[in-house]
């Protein structure tokens, strides 16, 4: 029990309330409950306790020993065996002086929490308070306590509504599995399997797959390339399935006890994994990694040096090249003087789960939620009961439909996990998890051939230029999955070496949502065109609105790494106006575009425009939404 493991801390701290006298005067028991407490120091349990229990048999009335005796079955994990001891003592406690009925009550509180006794325990600090005097009401354990049952007490008034279910086989057929992930359909799970508690029971991956008409699939190992005879464990997995990071500890090439190691899926095949390197790993524990949905940001714990505590979170960055940026403390809003540990990015990239037992909860490792506000995370807000409660609570995952979130709980006995389950619970609506979710799924082909293309799609808030997510296509099927928030004004570009770009904006082309998406990505060649999407003008003006940065950015990389392509820039209108004021919007509109390549660098050699006016419109102007395809930029190869 998590609580107990605080008790010896201050196993101590409360005997001003014993002081130096006792409640007997046999010398022969007092002798032997202070060798108990000799042994205590040694953190020798079980031997201090049979000197509690012999010299309680040679004096009945000996409380002090009753309560020594009690916080060590506590401090053990037997918390209903402390109870029966201490109401025991408290029994013989008729007459005794009200220090004595304090540190009884005291260690009742604690048994309370200890076994999630919420309102009992908030009943006895009611009663102890009563019996403490000022100076114990000024100390550190007497005011930590104090915030914590005012705390509790908050949190059950605003009790929420879950139920939990234990996930139904084949899931749950070992004896230990743990750290659940899923990925953005929730059709893949991924988890640590173990198959006991001896050393030689190594941890390895394993993955289900969900069927909507068979369930879930019997668990399998995930690869050969990954599970080896080390142990592998605590992944995370990108929204598309196509990025794995997971610890691995004490393989040859590690640095520390425990690294970080990340495989990549390629044409459908899991690569052999890599250490994530220096930048990443350290000579200390490095694990429980959680990559953001798009595989650009991973966080991970560490109880590494320049931490604020034990075990912090840390963060890295996926450069441009594949490789990973140097580790980087989340800071002291995430981290505190304790443990912080299990961190999950919500899909959004904006919500960071994690526990903790530094930042206040019910006593020991709770579940916190963080969110990013001009770029920065806010105070952590305890998940409240009873998604947190009297156990450890550790890995949480929550599904990008927001409906479900999946989570390890543990059987212990005598305060030692016995055995583990992964369970799920529908996700309460109080908890606020941002914009609803957009998944698009489809597949990027050559549109000569129809074969798959390994793609790079970018979805860009076009507001400001800045890539909220990064996916890839699968080079040997053509798929790829995305998933992003609900957002207006925003393009998304799919780019191939050696073919032109295709360009979408994702509210006018109707991309939310979309399960056969598919992409053609036509080969470079001369007389091919493509539309250049995401070009904004005001009414009747001829100059680029900002909201254009990002495809003229990639129109000028397109020809940077493209150096001898030449390119002529048409512009086109609608039918509305005059045809020949039309043609002259539209030749100025080009112009600008290509003015605004020069102004990069790219030679007037390269680049032609024109206008077309309203001569080749590509729908008819009988609507609005037609009218408004036809108004385009275009891009043909020379």
């Amino acid at each position: 029990m998590r609580i107990a493991l605080l008790l010896i801390c201050f196993f101590f701290s409360t005997d001003w309330l014993i002081g130096q006298t006792y409640t007997i005067i046999d010398n022969r028991a007092i002798k032997l409950h202070e060798q108990g407490d000799d042994l205590v120091k040694n953190r020798m349990y079980d031997e201090a306790i049979e000197k509690y229990k012999a010299s309680i048999q040679r004096e009945a009335n000996f409380l002090e020993s009753y309560i020594k005796w009690g916080r060590l079955l506590l401090t053990k994990g037997n918390a209903n065996e402390a109870m029966e001891v201490t109401r025991r003592g408290e029994a013989r406690a008729g007459k005794a002086s009200e220090r004595i009925k304090a540190d009884f009550s005291w260690l009742k509180l604690y048994i309370f929490l200890a076994n999630g006794q919420f309102e009992q325990a908030i009943e006895e600090f009611d009663i102890s308070n009563q019996l403490f005097d000022e100076n114990f009401k000024n100390s550190y354990d007497y005011l930590q306590m104090k915030a914590k049952i005012d705390f509790i007490s908050e949190q059950l008034d605003k009790k929420l509504l879950i139920e939990k279910q234990r996930l139904p086989e084949p899931i749950n057929g070992f004896t230990l599995q743990y750290f659940p992930v899923l990925t953005a359909d929730s059709k893949k799970l991924l988890f640590t399997k173990r198959d006991g508690l001896e050393n030689h029971q190594t941890e390895d991956i394993y993955v289900a797959f969900y069927d909507d008409e068979d369930g879930w699939s019997i668990p399998d190992g995930i690869s050969e390339k990954i599970n080896t005879p080390y142990n592998e464990g605590t992944c995370t997995i990108s929204a598309d399935g196509n990025i794995l990071i997971y610890t691995s500890c004490d393989a040859p090439d590690s640095y520390g006890s425990c690294d970080l190691y990340v495989a990549y899926k390629v044409n459908g095949q899991w690569q052999r994994s890599q250490n994530m390197g220096k930048s990443v790993n350290s000579r200390s524990w490095d694990s429980q990694p959680s990559l953001s949905a798009d595989g650009r940001i991973l966080f991970f714990s560490s109880n590494r040096r320049g931490g604020y505590g034990g075990n912090d979170i840390w963060y890295s960055l996926r450069m441009e090249d594949g490789s990973w940026s140097e580790a980087k403390n989340l800071g002291p809003v995430i981290n505190t003087a304790k443990d912080e540990v299990s961190p999950f990015i919500y899909f959004n990239n904006e919500i960071l789960f994690f526990a903790s037992n530094g930042h206040e909860g019910f006593g020991g490792m709770d579940l916190f939620v963080s969110r990013v506000k001009n770029g920065e995370f806010t105070e952590p807000e305890n998940l409240g009961y009873p998604i947190n409660d009297h156990q450890d609570q550790f890995s949480l995952f929550i599904t990008a439909q927001r409906d479900y979130a999946y989570y390890t709980e543990s059987q212990y006995d005598h305060g030692k996990v016995e055995r583990s389950y992964l369970y799920r619970f529908k996700f309460p609506e109080e908890i606020a998890l941002g914009e609803k979710l957009v998944v698009s799924q489809g597949k990027v082909l050559n549109s000569k051939t129809g074969m798959p293309i390994d793609a790079k799609l970018s979805l860009v808030s076009l507001s400001n230029d800045s890539t909220l997510y990064e996916f890839r296509s699968d080079g040997k099927t053509g798929e790829f999955m995305m998933i992003y928030p609900d957002r207006s004004f925003s393009g998304l570009y799919v780019e191939k070496k050696g073919y032109l770009p295709k360009i979408y904006n994702v509210e006018r082309d109707s991309l939310k949502n979309q399960e056969n998406l598919m992409i053609s990505l036509i080969p470079i060649a001369s007389g091919e065109e493509f539309v250049f999407e995401n070009i904004f003008f005001d009414f009747d003006k001829d100059e680029l609105r900002p909201e254009s940065m990002s495809s003229l950015s990639r129109l000028f990389e397109f020809l940077k790494d493209n150096p001898t392509i030449k390119i002529l820039i048409s512009g086109h209108t609608d039918n509305v106006g005059n045809a020949a004021y039309n043609q002259s919007l539209s030749q100025r509109r080009a112009e600008s575009v290509k003015q605004f390549l020069l102004s990069k660098g790219i030679p007037d050699t390269r680049i032609l425009s024109e206008g077309k006016g309203d001569q080749e419109p590509i729908r008819p102007n009988d609507t609005a939404e037609n009218r408004a395809l036809n108004r385009r930029i275009t891009i043909s190869v020379l």
